[in-house]
């Protein structure tokens, strides 16, 4: 192979999306599941250039005939060149993770850094914090060192922190949903970084962001800035505008990875236009609604015949839960979705939601939705649910016309959600 990517497990990589986007040549993903294969494929020196991912970024430094001093500093190598028979290696993790924070406005000058976790991108966030005059770098593990000076996830709530960085896997896909740090009992804390990319809001971010802290980053702008530096590592070529390249690349995946739900009253048009929207965006279409059918083995009608509401809204939840932490999707939601808090989390995780708007009086009373059977019934539910739509939403869409027109609409306002 020429260019592409080594690791143990590569199933959910984004990589050869990015390069292939960034430069248009051909980018492998080359699995490597056992320490026995990556050495065999390292002695072999079949490439032009590689990146290289967990666990493999300590092990290649042994077949590395030259190695950039920042890389050695911190004791991991991501991108490895091969010139005129010889292996150079880099850490572009350090410059995409420095770009990273600088585009979020993270200032580490004078701070106190939290980082969680202890492996090699734990080296790599340490050694941009002390770059940038952080003045005290903590590390935070599950089974802390005294002798190292490392702190338990309880100490690193009280340490005053005002910065935490994330890089450890809690909360990547697929084992969404944990958070193995307080940030909520943390004052003033400034920022709170996620070096993992899927979802893109993490249990981490999800709680920082409720609890006010003013700069939440997941990692996908740092996956493609370091993406950047090892393209130009792997062309020796720099980008004319990298910044440019930066931007576009992470608006692009963005766009291409991302979930788009779909929330708003009932025969609000949410169907029509999530399937329309779904063709438009080549992303698979899920109407909840039948995921709760499916899996129930009866009709919504019966669902509250038996179970009442309580019991169709934790199907409901179960089904949010479900797709929420899934990639590429178009998600129609039932039109009370919104009102369990938990559901709107489970769908912002990796997504973004559009309200669509339709107006009161062209809704549809009845059609067997046992919430709305009546006018009075559904304007009664339309003042509760509308301020809970506009709470969630990301974007709001006028459904007041033509199909075409509120396709358009949401196309615009992703346009500007995903760029």
């Amino acid at each position: 192979m020429e260019y592409g990517l080594i690791g143990s497990k590569l199933g959910h990589s984004y990589s050869k999306i990015i390069h292939e986007q960034l430069c248009g040549y051909h980018y492998e993903l080359h699995p490597l599941p056992t320490e026995a294969e990556a050495r065999a494929f390292l002695e072999e020196r079949a490439f032009k250039a590689i990146n290289v991912t967990i666990p493999y970024k300590r092990l290649v430094m042994e077949y590395c005939d030259e190695i950039d001093p920042k890389a050695a500093a911190i004791g991991a190598v991501n991108t490895v060149v091969q010139r005129e028979g010889k292996l150079y290696g880099y850490n572009t993790d350090y410059m995409g993770f420095a770009w990273l924070c600088k585009s979020r406005g993270v200032d580490f000058a004078g701070r106190t850094v939290a980082i969680l976790g202890t492996g090699g991108t734990h080296n790599t966030a340490a050694a941009v914090a002390r770059d940038q005059g952080a003045a005290r770098v903590l590390t935070v593990s599950r089974r802390p060192d005294p002798a190292k000076g490392e702190l338990s996830y309880e100490e690193a709530a009280r340490s005053g922190a005002q910065i935490v960085v994330n890089t450890t896997p809690a909360g990547m896909y697929p084992n969404v949903g944990t958070c193995l740090l307080d940030v909520a009992a943390m004052p003033g804390l400034e920022a709170v970084v996620d070096v993992v990319y899927n979802p893109v809001r993490t249990e981490i971010l999800l709680r920082a962001e409720e609890a006010g802290v003013p700069v939440t980053a997941c990692g996908l702008e740092m996956l493609v800035a370091q993406a950047v530096y090892a393209a130009e590592y792997f062309l020796d070529t720099p980008f004319a505008d990298r910044a440019g390249a930066i931007r576009r690349t992470t608006a692009s995946l963005r766009g291409e990875i991302l979930n788009v739900s779909l929330m708003g009253m009932p025969s609000s048009g949410k169907t029509t236009l999530g399937r329309a929207l779904a063709q438009k965006l080549g992303r698979t279409f899920v109407d909840l609604d039948d995921e709760i059918v499916k899996a129930a083995g009866c009709s919504i009608p019966e669902i509250f015949e038996a179970e009442g509401e309580a019991g169709f809204r934790a199907r409901e939840a179960a089904q949010a839960a479900r797709f929420g932490k899934e990639s590429r999707l178009l998600i129609s939601c039932g039109g009370g979705t919104v009102k369990d808090p938990q559901n709107v989390r489970a769908l912002r995780q990796n997504g973004v939601i559009l309200f669509i708007d339709r107006p009161l009086e062209a809704l549809t009373v009845g059609g067997g939705r046992p919430l709305s059977s009546s006018p009075e019934a559904l304007r009664a539910m339309e003042a509760q649910r509308r301020p809970l739509y506009e709470k969630a939403a990301d974007a709001i869409i006028p459904n007041d016309g033509t199909l075409d027109q509120a396709v358009s609409r949401a196309l615009e306002a992703l346009d500007h959600l995903f760029g």
